[in-house]
């Protein structure tokens, strides 16, 4: 059997067409107001649009050139919507953290996303560095706005996750879904280069899968994370042990009980970090909560950035903290310190994890088991799903 990559490799995109984009995932009506959010760290940056000669800025030079550009020189026209105004808010320091209110137009002219954005306009794109999925979608549920999140975008994800067809994607997730809904739990075994085997159980307790899909039609307020195709539960229990590649490199074994990290401990790299997990965990335990778990949908190649590539058919992911915008109920407040209410994905992927393997997946439904992923590729049973009706 092709690995899901090679045929992610072997697989011709069309070229991504902006029109056909928003046209399919909101199916927007006569003289629906759009506008574009972009995150800087200095505000300053928007006069002159001075973000675009920095290098820095790769994320918001592609919501200027292939989104706001694009719709002033006529998508906006095609699809009949108004306006199309960039604006910008101070950067974050982590996924799904609280927006400031403070933005400021192209000109650096101060406006309030709570006063001048958010209940003036029908569809908003936030192009930004860090996710902003979980604000944006209480402030859609408050204003009546419907919206996507496309953080992190780059070439691969322009010209492959944003440029399918997102009625076809949602098709398959849902068919997806139905293969996984309503399970009872779900393990994942790993297996660790000069680590111990591991193996974590997360408890779903029979409730119904969802589904991240790109559709965002309607006029019910709702917020789409492009590229989109993912099935995901919000767990409500877990435990045992997985590990966890940190972003200096260095190799922990996580220890969850009670649905919540507990203690980190080092296999390869550097015990100064482990020593700072352990540390964040004890101050503020519910930086540790797992909120979610997920597995992609789609082919589609390695884009280096997890929005995408947590996407991808054969790989799973977990994350940590905040779950409220996927219908948990891990808020912002109950965390002790304000910069911990992150939502962070753990994405478990053979470019990204190569010093670890998934032996495998497998989940308990309707009173037997069965293998989801091995190896990071897809089981008979998932391939089925997807081929049933194709």
């Amino acid at each position: 059997m092709p690995t899901i990559q090679s045929s992610a490799q072997g697989r011709q995109f069309p070229k991504f067409d902006l029109a056909r984009l928003l046209g399919t995932v909101f199916k927007p009506t006569f003289g629906r107001k759009i506008c574009i959010l972009i995150d800087l760290p200095d505000l300053a940056e928007t006069k002159d649009h001075a973000f675009l000669k920095n290098p820095a800025r790769a994320v918001q030079r592609q919501a200027y050139e292939n989104f706001h550009l694009g719709l002033q020189n006529g998508v906006a026209d095609e699809l009949v919507l108004k306006g199309g105004e960039m604006y910008a808010y101070t950067q974050t320091t982590g996924s799904n953290l609280d927006m400031p209110d403070l933005c400021v137009d192209m000109s650096g002219k101060e406006l309030s996303l709570e006063k001048d954005i958010y209940p003036n306009f029908d569809i908003i794109l936030c192009i930004s560095t860090f996710s902003a999925t979980a604000p944006l979608t209480a402030f859609a549920k408050q204003y009546g706005f419907r919206g996507a999140t496309l953080h992190g975008v780059n070439d691969v994800i322009l010209n492959s996750g944003l440029a399918v067809d997102y009625e076809e994607v949602s098709v398959d997730a849902e068919k997806l879904r139905r293969a996984m809904t309503r399970a009872d739990w779900v393990e994942i075994d790993f297996t660790v280069a000069n680590g111990p085997d591991m193996t974590v159980r997360l408890e779903l307790n029979r409730q119904e899968a969802q589904k991240s899909h790109g559709l965002c039609q309607g006029d019910t307020p709702d917020i789409a994370n492009l590229p989109a195709g993912e099935v995901y539960f919000v767990p409500t229990g877990a435990e045992g042990t997985f590990p966890l590649k940190y972003e200096d490199g260095t190799l922990g074994k996580l220890t969850v009980t009670g649905g919540c990290i507990i203690k980190a401990e080092l296999i390869e790299g550097k015990q100064s970090t482990i020593d700072e997990h352990n540390t964040k965990l004890a101050d503020d335990p519910m930086t540790g909560v797992l909120g979610e778990l997920g597995f992609g949908t789609q082919v589609l190649p390695v884009s280096g950035a997890d929005i995408q590539d947590e996407k991808v058919l054969g790989t799973c992911h977990l994350a940590t903290g905040r779950d409220d915008h996927l219908g948990g109920h891990i808020t912002p407040q109950k965390f002790k310190r304000h910069q911990n209410a992150t939502h962070d994905d753990i994405l478990f992927a053979p470019h990204k994890t190569p010093n670890f393997d998934i032996k495998q997946t497998r989940m308990f439904r309707d009173g037997k088991i069965t293998v989801l992923n091995e190896h990071f590729q897809p089981s008979k049973y998932l391939l089925d799903a997807l081929a049933d009706g194709a």
